[in-house]
């Protein structure tokens, strides 16, 4: 299972995934920026209720928080708190990865399970622009959903052969943002199972400012998505 990019519109994702867990037995999962930390918890053990809990916790909502700095615009302290409380509650039981974006030369880069550190969680959802670059082993990474919002490639490169792409953004401007700056794909070889959000999430903000109301209904349409498409599916 690849996870996508989607700020707070990944909620959706966890509804989603709460349906496949009943029907699909996955061998690995893969995510990127929000999806990465969605998928770092489901590798980690946690139950739908558990990663429910956690995305309606108004904690949540103090990830982005304004504070001016050389590269952007939001302060980092709380998002590398909540990285370094996933890292700390978390381990991956299952094949794990997500994807980075290496800076300024703009990379896709695949961080395996047992190389991930709680920075690399960071790295993950620092939105370019927003958030400072984190800095590991003296190279600098931003969210891997620069470079790929669904970053199938990632899978085939762990070894699957078949993959359900779960991708919360499907609106125009980041269908844009895959135009200017085109994504790394996997071979044909890779069998791919799309699902994508079946009515829009909502306006842009609302993919970055946090509301029990918009979370509790995304993950509702997410499990509506995801109970749909898991009848088509066949591995």
């Amino acid at each position: 299972m690849v996870l996508s990019a989607g700020g707070m519109y990944a909620a959706w994702e966890v509804g989603v995934w709460k349906v496949l867990r009943e029907r699909f037995q996955f061998d690995m999962i893969v995510g990127t920026s929000a999806g990465a930390w969605n998928a770092w918890a489901i590798a980690g053990g946690s139950s739908p209720d558990e990663l429910i809990r956690e995305w309606l916790d108004p904690k949540t909502g103090t990830i982005m928080q304004p504070g001016l700095h050389r590269t952007g615009i939001l302060s980092p302290k709380m998002l590398h708190e909540k990285a370094r409380d996933l890292f700390a509650r978390f381990q991956p039981r299952m094949p794990f990865a997500l994807t980075l974006s290496a800076v300024p030369r703009l990379r896709s880069v695949l961080v395996r399970g047992p190389e991930v550190t709680w920075r690399h969680l960071a790295a993950a959802a620092s939105i370019p622009l927003a958030f400072p670059p984190v800095d590991i082993d003296g190279q600098r990474y931003v969210d891997g959903g620069l470079l790929g919002a669904l970053p199938l490639w990632a899978a085939e490169a762990m070894g699957a052969t078949h993959a359900i792409g779960v991708n919360a953004i499907n609106i125009f401007p980041f269908r844009l943002l895959r135009v200017i700056i085109r994504p790394r794909k996997p071979s044909a070889a890779l069998r791919v199972f799309d699902i994508e959000p079946s009515q829009r999430l909502g306006p842009l903000r609302d993919g970055v400012v946090w509301s029990a109301a918009n979370t509790l209904r995304w993950i509702e349409q997410g499990e509506r998505d995801g109970n749909r498409a898991a009848t088509s599916i066949t591995m």
